[in-house]
């Protein structure tokens, strides 16, 4: 079978004049789980500093283990518009079930539908009847045919306003917490029209693993990345090993900006330094 034509990018379109898939490279940057207002706010700092126009964090966390931290919910919710809107900055967060997606819907932006939930259909029927922009993060599990049928079921309730997210897959290799997928991002790019974008922190789990995957995840096409970063991440109360601390912000926006150059493309241009 041959691919001779490579779809155009349809870009996402967010307020505020953010746009996701067109020449400009996004970041969406914060904490894995939201902790408290001072922990965010300082995250934010460092974020409007460089540009960074998107506020990632967790309100609701699908843990492995029952007992580990599960988010502030609607607290963490609260937290993260009240900072965003401080410092005028988008909000992408997690919906877990179908029963948190117009709560959810109120405080973000961007509605992420998690690894575990890829194939979560009522949750996809879910935010396909909402206006919101939905970032649907590929199932540690799944094909890349399963994910984008994922995005049909969003993409068929109305909503095709759709976001994909290469966050590594489980392969036998043990040595990194997954495998980061750089094939699916450059397969997703030449065969369909959604933006994607690469999660270096899942994809490794290790800190110092992020920005050499976030440059791989650049090069193979991807139109972002979304990254955890945390002001003080021995004291996480989730995914610590994996958020890369506030100092290196600068690091990984200057990789991604050698990058984005190399490919005619570009990062926001910072706000302040």
């Amino acid at each position: 079978m041959q691919h001779d034509a490579t779809p155009t990018t349809r870009p996402v379109v967010l307020r505020d004049g953010v746009t996701i898939g067109d020449e400009e490279i996004t970041l969406m940057l914060g904490p894995c789980s939201v902790e408290s207002y001072e922990q965010v706010r300082a995250v934010a700092e460092v974020l409007v500093a460089h540009g960074v126009r998107i506020l990632r964090g967790g309100a609701f966390k699908p843990r492995t283990s029952p007992h580990a931290f599960q988010g502030l919910g609607r607290e963490g919710l609260e937290i993260l518009r009240a900072v965003a809107d401080e410092f005028g900055l988008l909000v992408v967060t997690e919906a877990l079930g179908v029963e948190h997606v117009p709560l959810v819907a109120q405080y973000a932006d961007i509605i992420q539908i998690g690894s575990r939930n890829m194939q979560h259909f009522p949750l996809l029927w879910a935010v396909g009847e909402t206006e919101k922009p939905v970032l649907l993060k590929r199932g540690f599990m799944a094909t890349v045919h399963e994910w984008l049928m994922a995005a049909e079921h969003i993409a068929s309730c109305g909503n095709d306003c759709i976001i994909l997210c290469e966050r590594g897959i489980r392969t036998f290799e043990t040595a990194t917490r997954n495998t980061l997928d750089t094939n699916a991002i450059a397969l997703v790019k030449a065969e369909t029209g959604f933006p994607v974008i690469g999660d270096p922190s899942h994809a490794t789990g290790r800190t110092d693993l992020v920005i050499p995957a976030a440059r791989a995840a650049l090069a193979a096409g991807a139109d972002g990345l979304i990254v955890e970063v945390h002001p003080r991440p021995s004291e996480a109360l989730s995914d610590g090993q994996q958020a890369l601390p506030l100092e290196q912000v600068p690091d990984l926006i200057a990789a991604a900006r050698r990058i984005a150059a190399a490919l005619g493309r570009s990062l926001p241009a910072p706000a302040m330094l």
